[in-house]
């Protein structure tokens, strides 16, 4: 018998029991929810129905009242619309937690990409010698972000972590109980998280999910790679953004940095605490013994009783345990020596910091700092430069911050931006002191556009007393100008004689930040993309012929929009031209929950980035690269596509589409982040200042996902009406990178969904907008189909696209009814009708994105 294919084993793991415990929670009696569980259903059907028959929202939800619910009053409706938000919202929950449940059964945890995988392919080549040469360089790190796009509360995870583990073992009482508790447990945050509070949930992930996975891999690749000896480096490492992140969050203060970065150092001591806790039942044995017992009690009164204090030193701990390893080696049979292994290459992963606490500012802060710190320079020295320093040109700007000489005190600043970044700098070295230099050793800077913005700031770091400072300066170039003139700044900063002396201290090593949210928000889905592919290629050209070891730190969120998608397919699409050392990604929100939220997922995503390294790096080194023809192609695509997008940018009903149309104003409402929606405070809504996440969240609320597919289809269709689609379709055929685009585009498509909001095709002041859309959503859909030979979107993922299917199945009732809510608004404030229920409308379009987002899983 043939074993079951993807798609049947997720009809049978996934479909089948959702339908199951999904019934179960339907029946479950609660007291407030009166006869939902019966009319949601029916509603679900008078929706797929009524979208069928192109009718709008409102006219859908007035025809299920006037079935089910006649002569309901406006507060009766209203009722009933809050219980079906709160029982869609619930279900999500509920599939997410089988679709978790179900990871093995739908992933070959052993096959392509996985460690195994790897080990067996460089045997079967003979090639392990130069597998091992290629890790003692290579490593990965994912970066956990606070950005706001997860709304489940800590309660609710642990509720999801539980129902998880009981649909594994099908023990359907526990399962009635935790429905049941599902049903009861409130989904809202009634205050704003903190960034402490922010941090904590992540922290959460490394204490329960990564710690473990980690750990196991390290030493699964100690012993089958390295036959037992530990690798030169870690291969893997994280970072960590939450209370770090000053870009836009006026509420991250030095103390919440400080004590976030104590957090994470607690945290990690716990964890190692409770490993040698279990340890000592076991290494029970003469001469060992007494060393268990001392770390125990040694990270005991650090965890428990310190104040700060540690009472052992990072070395020490790692002394001890490999003295428990040698005496065990030598004395007793080597028992239980793989525990003691698997702690070994913990502490080697992870310190005394856990992940990585990098500290991100915002370029034009910077500005104003610097301003500042010329100004209080100028009144120490007698001199003139801050008035004249914002009129330099670039190689002016460089030589005066060279000639720069003195010193400044954090006390004698009053503004609150300059006084707060430069007390991050100062507790960068305090954390580094208590933490480790991994601690807090990566500053960022946000919207970085050319050589002056790195110098200022190491020249901050000068001034501030700090010389020859333990910190990688990481540039974010995020715009497509932007990335275009990457490779230049690079090149002044590495002929810099001061910044050229930090590299050299630093290892000659330079990681620059590629940002797709903002790339793709201000150029296009294609354009975004295709530019940080070529500034890659230049920056890697620029940096190998001035022996600069450079690693590439990408942005990339959850959806298309945002970098996200098939990631390790992504970096496996990467050729020679691209430097290969390390592969570093941000990772946010539902992304984290759903791809690294469970050990099994965890450890399947962890593998797959490894082995897209991997593969560029040791299996396909001699893979084609473009040829010039298809090079060229694809710039004329990402052209045309930039050039499609930016015509729609600029329509003058592009921004009041997006006020008036969509959820945008109310992703503040949430309170799922502790940032601010937009950078600036100001009523007016400015396309620069606006964030990329509620962007992307509000076009995905939407069910229209513009930043994920808007312009591909234009660019495609000129090529298909200039008689060069062949050329396309070689670029398809040969480039896994174009490939990987165009699928993750599809994604974005697949959750689309234009019957939602057809209606506004027939508004006076938008229809003809939506129209503009609808057409390109429809020609880029075409096109898709016809380069890939498909009949249906994802039709090389099935499952994938099942899950989406039963995904948006799940939340049409929300959308419906956040459509109608939306509508009824826009009467109101038109004077169309009475607005004594505008509050209770707002909050209803409000509660409805929780269910949505959290359904999307990466946003689109």
């Amino acid at each position: 018998m043939y074993p079951a294919t993807k798609i049947e084993r997720f009809k049978e793991n996934v479909e089948l029991k959702y339908q199951l415990f999904n019934s179960i929670f339907m029946t479950l009696p609660f007291d407030d929810i009166d006869n939902t569980g019966v009319l949601l259903p029916l509603f679900t059907d008078v929706c797929e129905e009524g979208f069928a028959q192109n009718k709008s929202p409102q006219q859908i939800f007035d025809s299920f009242i006037e079935k089910y619910q006649q002569d309901s009053t406006e507060q009766e409706k209203i009722d009933l619309m809050f219980r079906f938000i709160q029982y869609v919202e619930r279900q999500v929950v509920l599939f997410d937690a089988i679709e978790d449940a179900a990871f093995v059964s739908l992933h070959n945890m052993e096959g392509t990409g996985s460690l195994r995988d790897i080990r067996h392919k460089a045997d079967n080549q003979g090639i392990i010698d130069e597998l091992r040469k290629f890790l003692d360089e290579f490593q990965i790190r994912t970066v956990l972000t606070a950005h706001p796009t997860q709304f489940y509360p800590g309660n609710v995870l642990g509720i999801i972590t539980d129902l998880t583990e009981a649909i594994k073992r099908n023990d359907l009482p526990e399962i009635k109980t935790l429905l049941a508790q599902l049903g009861k447990t409130p989904f809202i945050k009634k205050e704003k998280p903190t960034p402490f509070d922010e941090a904590v949930s992540l922290i959460w992930y490394l204490e329960n999910v990564f710690y473990k996975t980690a750990g196991e891999m390290a030493f699964y690749i100690q012993d089958t790679i390295y036959n037992g000896e530990h690798p030169a480096h870690p291969v893997m490492s994280f970072g960590f953004w939450p209370g770090g992140d000053r870009d836009g969050n006026p509420f991250v203060t030095t103390d919440i940095t400080l004590d976030v970065a104590g957090r994470l150092r607690t945290s990690i001591l716990k964890c190692y605490y409770n490993d040698i806790r279990r340890m000592r039942r076991k290494l029970t044995f003469p001469g060992v013994e007494p060393l268990v017992i001392e770390i125990e009690q040694k990270l005991y009164r650090s965890v428990f009783y310190s104040q700060g204090e540690l009472y052992i030193e990072l070395d020490e701990l790692k002394t001890l345990l490999h003295e428990i390893k040698n005496r065990v080696v030598e004395h007793h049979q080597s028992l239980y020596l793989d525990e003691i292994e698997k702690l070994i290459n913990k502490v080697n992963l992870f310190g005394f910091h856990f992940a990585t606490l990098d500290i991100r500012q915002n370029s034009r802060i910077h500005d104003k700092v610097i301003q500042a710190v010329l100004s209080n320079l100028d009144s120490q020295n007698n001199t003139a430069l801050a008035n004249e320093y914002g009129n330099l040109d670039e190689k002016a700007k460089l030589n005066a911050l060279l000639s720069l000489k003195g010193s400044i005190n954090t006390e004698n600043f009053k503004d609150d931006n300059t006084r707060l970044t430069l007390e991050s700098i100062l507790a960068m070295r305090t954390i580094q002191e208590r933490n480790g230099e991994q601690g807090a050793n990566r500053y960022i800077i946000s919207n970085n556009e050319n050589a002056h913005n790195v110098l200022e700031l190491l020249t901050l770091f000068e001034l501030l007393g700090w010389d020859k400072p333990s910190v990688d300066i990481v540039p974010l170039f995020e715009t497509v100008d932007d990335l275009k003139e990457a490779g230049e700044a690079m090149r002044k900063l590495y002929e810099n004689e001061r910044y050229a002396a930090h590299l050299k201290a630093r290892g000659n090593r330079q990681t620059i930040m590629l940002g797709f949210s903002d790339g793709t928000k201000d150029g296009g889905y294609l354009m975004a993309n295709w530019s940080i592919y070529t500034a890659k290629e230049n920056l890697t050209a620029v940096a190998r012929e001035y022996g600069i070891k450079v690693v590439f730190f990408d942005g990339r969120g959850g959806p298309p929009a945002r970098g996200g998608g098939k990631t390790h397919k992504f970096y496996a699409s990467l050729g020679e031209s691209i430097e290969n050392n390390e592969i570093q990604i941000t990772i946010q929100g539902q992304t984290i929950s759903s791809n690294f939220g469970t050990l099994d997922s965890c450890r399947f995503n962890l593998e797959n980035l490894l082995s897209a390294g991997v593969t560029n790096g040791v299996f396909n080194k001699d893979k084609k690269q473009l040829t010039a023809q298809q090079r060229e192609m694809f710039d004329e695509l990402a052209k045309l596509s930039f050039e499609k997008y930016s015509e729609f940018k600029a329509h003058p009903k592009f921004l009041p589409y997006l006020e008036k149309m969509s959820t945008l104003n109310y992703y503040a409402k949430t309170n799922i982040g502790s940032r601010p929606s937009k950078r600036n405070k100001t009523a007016e809504l400015d396309f620069n200042d606006l964030r990329a996440i509620p962007f992307v969240g509000s076009w995905s609320q939407l069910k229209q996902n513009v930043p994920g597919f808007y312009g591909v289809g234009y660019a495609l269709s000129k090529m298909e009406k200039h008689g060069k689609w062949n050329e396309v379709e070689d670029l398809y055929e040969n480039s896994l990178f174009f490939r990987t685009l165009i699928e993750n585009s599809m994604m974005s498509l697949s959750k689309s969904f234009f019957p939602l909001t057809a209606y506004m095709r027939e508004d006076k002041e938008f229809g003809s907008f939506w129209d503009i859309i609808h057409d390109e959503f429809l020609e880029t859909n075409r096109l898709l189909l016809k380069i890939s030979g498909f009949n249906e979107l994802m039709e090389n993922y099935p499952d994938g696209k099942a899950s989406i299917k039963m995904r948006e199945h799940i939340v049409l009732p929300l959308l419906t009814i956040q459509q109608y809510a939306l509508h009824k608004i826009r009467l109101m404030k038109n004077g169309d009708e009475k607005d004594d229920m505008l509050d209770v409308y707002e909050k209803i379009v409000t509660r409805s994105l929780f269910g949505n987002i959290n359904a999307s899983r990466n946003s689109a």
